[in-house]
């Protein structure tokens, strides 16, 4: 079984305040894309093995899927380690970028192994949680509004198909490191939970502003992206990728040779709809292809 675990960006990101639990009050727009890492999965007798075609990355039981497995072996009230399946992922989606690569890598484990070991929906939601804020937005997919830590979430209409230029600078910004520079920082008064990014207004993250006081290529590339003729462009999440929006993919593509730049990764690719993330065998977070 293969699993496409598509990535995201955010399309506005607004840190309200932090939470008595330690995490943050969020208000953002998460935006599924067709780039996306792929997952095979396989019955397999003994325990969980993981491995990867990144070997940048440990398969051990640090490594998000990993943990979906176990956590939903055990949410599913299954004794001992998770066994009985073997994991290959094909890693597409850049680490410390921002754009979502392990967590939507953990949802659609959850969703494979549902089915492998056929167990209850709930068990996948619960799973989901205990994982991290933004793994339930990959069990959903599209356009969502995320409040909370960002995993209260309120599915929206589907924003017309727009093509998107990724840039990835050499370095990555984890999402601890952003957060604490955003405690660190200044506080502005906490801003009035607006309407969802639409047309072309600029596109809003908070982080933004503290991860271009260390990173300031960031800054001049959101500007690139403008002269470039994007509707919207903002780095996504907490780094380090920025996107920029575009109507045609010719203009996309245009604008990818305009801010491309030596050593930086460069990727056109697109938003995907709630209904095509869902579709077995196109670009779906956590739809199911048979091999």
């Amino acid at each position: 079984m293969r699993v496409r675990a598509s990535a995201k960006i955010n399309l506005s990101l607004r840190v309200l305040g932090t939470r008595r639990d330690g995490y943050h009050e969020l208000q953002t727009v998460f935006q599924s894309i067709a780039l996306h890492d792929t997952l095979t999965i396989r019955r397999a007798s003994g325990p969980l093995r993981l491995t990867c075609d990144d070997p940048s990355l440990a398969c051990d039981r640090g490594n998000l899927v990993w943990r979906a497995a176990d956590a939903l072996w055990k949410s599913a009230g299954r004794r001992g380690a998770a066994r009985g399946v073997a994991i290959h992922l094909d890693k597409r989606i850049p680490v410390q970028a921002g754009l979502g690569g392990g967590s939507s890598d953990a949802a659609a484990t959850l969703r494979a192994l549902q089915r492998i070991w056929r167990v209850d929906p709930e068990c996948v939601s619960d799973a989901a949680v205990r994982l991290g804020a933004d793994v339930p937005f990959f069990l959903e997919g599209g356009t969502v509004l995320g409040l909370g830590r960002g995993d209260v979430l309120f599915p929206l209409i589907d924003r017309p198909r727009e093509w998107v230029v990724l840039v990835v600078p050499p370095f990555g910004v984890t999402t601890a490191e952003a957060y604490r520079w955003w405690d660190r920082g200044p506080k502005r008064p906490a801003p009035h939970v607006e309407r969802p990014f639409q047309g072309r207004r600029q596109a809003v993250n908070d982080l933004q502003r503290v991860v271009v006081k260390r990173h300031p290529e960031i800054s001049r590339l959101v500007r690139a992206f403008a002269r470039a003729g994007a509707a919207g462009a903002a780095m996504s999440g907490s780094g380090s990728a920025v996107f920029g929006l575009f109507k045609t993919r010719a203009d996309a593509e245009r604008a990818a040779d305009a801010v491309h730049r030596p050593r930086w990764r460069t990727f056109v690719t697109r938003t995907v709809t709630r209904e095509e993330y869902h579709r077995p065998g196109l670009f779906a977070g956590t739809g199911l292809a048979a091999n």
